[in-house]
């Protein structure tokens, strides 16, 4: 198991209210949450138990209606959008279940993007992705593939090479394998359990319960609300 210190994420009372004429619909109810550097997470529970409003607000791509996240003992819920920007895009990197690739980029583009907006010199850039090829496994033969050249499997692996690009300490994936066969998908998440080996926190969002084999805890989210966190039960 990876070394678990610090924390790295915390959430106090965080609450996300929706309203829609009179009714209020809770996404979000009162959570409370820390975790530690080093940590592999798995967050499991029903479709429309807030499990995808739980990764948005870990990721400071929405904010709460109450409570507060820190990230690095830092409180982002009272950051102006410049700082938010600056958070996500150099503590946090992202996977999407749909890859979020951009079509006209080639994989090695793809995985240099989130290094060029932060204006890195275009050597550095290109040095830098081409590890993060080999990292992910992919082979240098595809590094000048477009996305729709691609299989499925090798696109998610270029999307986590993206999540790297800025070496962020916390990877948020959404449904990673929802897209992928279940061979390709037990190898995407064993590569992200030696992501998380290397040190990277790991918070994977998921209704796949097979998946928890890979993380070191696991949440079980339903109605807006942490009914279950298995490695404190399995401490107690």
């Amino acid at each position: 198991m990876s070394h678990v210190s610090e924390a790295a994420l915390r959430l106090e009372n965080v609450t996300k209210l929706y309203e829609i004429g009179s009714e209020k619909i809770y996404a979000l109810d009162n959570v409370s949450l820390s975790i530690c550097e080093g940590e592999f997470l798995t967050v499991m529970g029903p479709s429309g138990s807030g499990k995808s409003t739980l990764l948005n607000m870990m990721g400071c791509l929405d904010l709460p209606t109450s409570g507060s996240i820190y990230i690095d003992d830092m409180d982002v819920t009272s950051l102006e959008d410049e700082k938010l920007t600056q958070i996500r895009r150099d503590k946090i990197g992202f996977i999407f279940q749909q890859f979020n690739l951009i079509p006209t980029l080639t994989a090695q583009e793809n995985i240099e993007l989130p290094m060029v907006i932060k204006r890195i010199p275009q050597d550095e850039c290109t040095q830098a992705a081409k590890r993060l090829l080999s990292i992910v496994n992919l082979a240098e033969k595809f590094a000048d593939h477009l996305p729709g050249e691609l299989s499925s499997g090798q696109q998610q692996r270029v999307a986590i090479g993206r999540a790297l690009a800025n070496d962020p300490a916390i990877i948020l994936a959404d449904e990673p394998t929802g897209n992928l066969d279940t061979k390709t998908g037990k190898g995407i998440m064993e590569l992200l359990k030696r992501l998380n080996e290397g040190g990277k926190t790991i918070i994977v969002v998921t209704h796949d319960p097979n998946l928890s084999k890979y993380s070191n805890r696991e949440i079980r989210i339903v109605d807006g609300r942490i009914e279950e966190d298995v490695s404190e039960a399995r401490q107690a």
